[in-house]
């Protein structure tokens, strides 16, 4: 795989306008409804795809609004939220909830008698960062969360689903890429750092996406729109990129004082691994992914999951 360090060939879809241009619009619609059904693995079929509003209006009392990546309906009826994720938030979870309850309402009928059936809510989230949540097995990237009762842990209601994505742990390089799903992350976290298109991406889905991609295609104005979410995206990375480094720095300062203290009481070497499962503690509270943890303590991923 040739990467290159020079001025870019293709846009990157982690950007605004990159996920948008490949996913949001009607006319290039076939990729997303290939990257949904390798997504469901045939466990559902997409045929046909209708973008919706992606900006929705709450209760005009309160005026909440939520805005969509990407917001459409397949011909069944069933609904799609589908989003680019760059950054942890606090309240991440409750948000996508939030956003599942307006495509939800919104099929309930206007001034008729209505039966309450709905149609299927579906909020898909690529995430490009590790989100760190205790209910997923941290081994997997793909995560589908379902109402369930907690007892048999069957599936109770199954009209409303949320898929998580996290890309960010996605390390197969363009050589093991087998199925369509793994092609389809790889072209998500890595397609602005090609320099050629690689031969396992020659599908002929990609044949678009690869021509649709190409920044020496863009007219000035989508050149222009490009550089500003680019710029936005890396301002973005780097403000948490050096948060990170930040976090690191004073959790090992204190994980060391710690240990230091009680290495004196207890012996060297025990002091010496006390002041790293402290510098571990300190990462972990901050956020800092357990891979980087691992290389910053040189402590197993095992032990710093049970911290």
């Amino acid at each position: 795989m040739d990467m290159s360090n020079s001025e870019d060939r293709y846009i990157s879809l982690l950007t605004d306008f990159g996920f948008m241009r490949i996913f949001g619009t009607a006319p290039n619609k076939e990729l997303l409804i290939n990257f949904l059904n390798c997504l469901f693995n045939g466990r559902k079929v997409i045929k046909d795809l209708k973008y919706g509003n992606q900006e929705h209006v709450g209760d005009v009392y309160v005026e909440r609004k939520a805005i969509f990546d990407v917001y459409c309906e397949d011909a069944d009826g069933e609904k799609f939220i589908v989003e680019m994720q760059n950054a942890s938030q606090k309240y991440f979870k409750d948000r996508s909830l939030f956003y599942s309850t307006f495509p939800i309402r919104e099929q309930a009928p206007k001034e008729q008698k209505w039966d309450y059936h709905l149609s299927p809510v579906y909020t898909v989230a690529i995430l490009n960062y590790d989100m760190h949540e205790a209910a997923f097995d941290s081994s997997k990237i793909r995560h589908r969360v379902k109402l369930c009762d907690t007892s048999t842990h069957r599936v109770f209601y199954d009209k409303l689903e949320f898929i998580y994505i996290e890309i960010a742990k996605f390390d197969k390089s363009v050589d093991e890429l087998k199925t369509m799903y793994d092609k389809w992350l790889f072209v998500l976290k890595n397609l602005s750092r090609l320099e050629n298109r690689p031969a396992t991406l020659r599908d002929k889905i990609f044949d678009r996406l690869f021509k649709l991609a190409e920044i020496a295609r863009l007219n000035p104005a989508e050149r222009y729109e490009y550089e500003d979410s680019l710029k936005s995206f890396r301002d973005l990375r780097n403000c948490i990129d050096y948060a990170e480094e930040k976090g690191i720095r004073k959790g090992m300062a204190k994980g060391l004082a710690k240990g230091r203290e009680e290495g004196e009481a207890i012996g060297l070497e025990k002091g010496k691994k006390l002041e790293k499962i402290e510098s571990a503690r300190n990462l972990k509270s901050l956020g800092v992914p357990i891979e980087t943890i691992a290389t910053a303590t040189g402590l197993s991923t095992d032990e710093i999951t049970t911290l």
